[in-house]
């Protein structure tokens, strides 16, 4: 069954803070991951493999640059646990 948009975004916000500390309060789906949660190359490639471990999707390493929102994040791995 495919998960909500806020459970979705809970599961990142929970591996977000345990990649970054950031409060999961802080990770919201207008935040952008570089210029408002501060998140570089590497620990956004970090974030990526627990999520498609975390959500059972695929996200391709030419994905990842078009995710820049968090709200991207959310609607492409509604969108791959189709």
């Amino acid at each position: 069954m495919a998960m909500s948009d806020q459970e979705i975004q809970a599961g990142l916000a929970e591996i977000i803070n345990e990649e970054t500390g950031l409060d999961a309060e802080a990770v919201q789906p207008d935040k952008s991951f570089t210029e408002d949660l501060d998140i570089d190359s590497l620990s956004m490639m970090t974030i990526v493999v627990n999520a498609e471990e975390k959500f059972d999707v695929r996200i391709p390493d030419d994905e990842v640059k078009n995710l820049s929102t968090v709200g991207d994040a959310v609607a492409f791995i509604k969108n791959a646990q189709g």
